[in-house]
């Protein structure tokens, strides 16, 4: 009877809010996979192109400012806030938030280059920059989401800051659009990067709880 009340207070709002996006980027992540490995189809990729396209054609002077929000989407710049933020956050006395941003960010990289390594896709052939590496999941997507979505979640968790949490949000799709834009990954490569990104967070998230909650009944 007390493990069964334990459980039920474990069952917050915020556990079922998570459940509920775990179950929808694992469904989009394995949707995802069968699109592209077993259907083999590029419907959604051809026609994210070509709506890009005749965008970069419509606005002159886009890919310049395209070119200014994926750097934020880029290894060195993630590697760079990797140890200066978790840094920072602690010597500000944060070490549960800085300890949630630093794996949130590195196990995110592992987890990438993990399933690149696995799926093993080739990158577009019409990329307007030279990248390299393997296409799916997209890196920029996937740490993307994982960093801002992490900073998201403190901010409204800690500072009830929603409309900042919003903003990271949307600035981490807006990196993960910029690939499509500049052809170096395909739409389906980006959509699965936002969801395991976002899986990923999940993840940590609950393990982070468990981990603290027994912690701090030591």
């Amino acid at each position: 009877m007390k493990r069964l009340l334990r459980l039920l207070e474990l069952l917050t709002a915020e556990v079922i809010v998570l459940l509920a996006l775990f179950v929808l980027a694992f469904t989009t992540f394995f949707w995802l996979t069968r699109v592209v490995f077993v259907q083999h189809s590029d419907a959604l990729d051809l026609a994210a192109f070509q709506l890009l396209d005749d965008l970069r054609a419509r606005v002159p002077g886009l890919t310049r400012v395209v070119l200014g929000i994926t750097f934020f989407g880029s290894a060195p710049y993630f590697v760079v806030v990797g140890i200066l933020l978790p840094g920072l956050m602690v010597w500000q006395k944060r070490r549960r938030e800085a300890l949630e941003v630093f794996l949130a960010l590195t196990g995110a990289a592992i987890l990438n280059a993990l399933l690149k390594s696995h799926f093993h896709r080739l990158r577009p052939g019409t990329a307007l920059i030279k990248q390299l590496g393997m296409s799916f999941p997209s890196g920029h997507a996937m740490l993307g989401m994982a960093l801002y979505g992490c900073l998201a979640w403190l901010l409204w968790r800690h500072g009830r800051h929603p409309v900042w949490a919003a903003l990271l949000v949307v600035f981490a799709l807006l990196i993960g659009l910029t690939r499509i834009y500049l052809h170096v990954h395909y739409a389906t490569d980006v959509l699965a990067g936002f969801a395991a990104g976002l899986l990923w967070l999940i993840l940590l998230r609950v393990a982070l709880r468990f981990w603290w909650r027994r912690k701090d009944q030591v």
